[in-house]
């Protein structure tokens, strides 16, 4: 595992784009601090998010872990742009005839994927830990460390994204169309889910889309707004109530992880049948 992985950290440590798009992406999970600076004065009206509980404890994790999975394009970048330069330099052929195999190579880019997908998490739970330290209005040991389950759910997201992404960048071969084909598909689940309400109902629409890759990966981790205090405090002055369920569920993780060992295979079964 450590030579395979040791192989594509080299590379990425000589690809200057690389570099500058995982450097973006971790100063983008930072800036999440900023949220914390807006702060104005309209008359009476005192406007501070970071009052508005946003960095309580444990919605931190929930609010945190949803926003930085918005940034997780930057990191599919690099995944497509990785498997592109295989293609384009030719290296994947050299690696083979190095002596490594079809499986070690798809293995080498699923450890990365999960290397950085591990990274993130851990970068997140700093972030969101200090935060939620600072600005946080409950500090006990039991209430800082619960909902941990969002982190959890962050990383099988972001395994899943980059692992399709892998696939697509395979399948594809040129990274500007494997990213292109990727909003295709989220346009193309959009549509279906259209039909799908048109044809029977919200319901069930939402139930038959709950299994397609990218909607299930988004499910992980809901919306987190109509959460947060201030927005219920308002939603019941004006007569409106949230009944949203915003846990982790553990099919919704299975549906993830189990789309993710099929784009990795399906990686694995590209490349052996390909003609290299």
């Amino acid at each position: 595992m450590y030579r395979l992985l040791n192989i594509e950290l080299h590379k990425l440590k000589h690809s200057r784009s690389s570099k500058i798009l995982i450097i973006t992406y971790f100063v983008l999970l930072t800036s999440i601090a900023l949220v914390a600076a807006i702060k104005f004065d309209i008359g009476p009206i005192k406007f501070h998010l970071a009052e508005m509980g946003i960095f309580n404890f444990p919605y931190v994790w929930h609010f945190n872990s949803y926003i930085s999975a918005i940034f997780k394009l930057f990191l599919a970048i690099v995944i497509v742009s990785m498997m592109s330069n295989e293609y384009s330099n030719k290296t994947i052929k050299q690696n083979l005839i190095d002596g490594l195999s079809k499986k070690e190579f798809i293995l080498s880019k699923f450890y990365t994927v999960i290397l950085l997908s591990v990274v993130s998490t851990l970068f997140l739970f700093v972030v969101s830990l200090i935060l939620g330290l600072i600005f946080s209005s409950y500090t006990e040991f039991s209430i800082i460390f619960s909902d941990l389950e969002y982190l959890l759910a962050f990383f099988i997201k972001l395994v899943g994204f980059f692992s399709f992404c892998l696939f697509l960048g395979i399948l594809v071969k040129r990274s500007a169309f494997a990213l292109g084909f990727l909003f295709v598909w989220q346009f193309i689940e959009g549509i279906m889910f259209g039909i799908l309400r048109w044809k029977t109902n919200p319901d069930i629409a939402s139930d038959i889309m709950r299994f397609f890759p990218l909607n299930a990966m988004s499910n992980l981790i809901k919306e987190p707004f109509t959460r947060l205090s201030a927005v219920q405090s308002v939603a019941n002055q004006i007569g409106e109530k949230f009944n949203f369920d915003y846990a982790i569920h553990w099919y919704e993780i299975a549906i993830v992880m189990g789309w993710t060992a099929l784009f990795i295979f399906l990686s694995y079964l590209l490349l052996k049948k390909r003609d290299l």
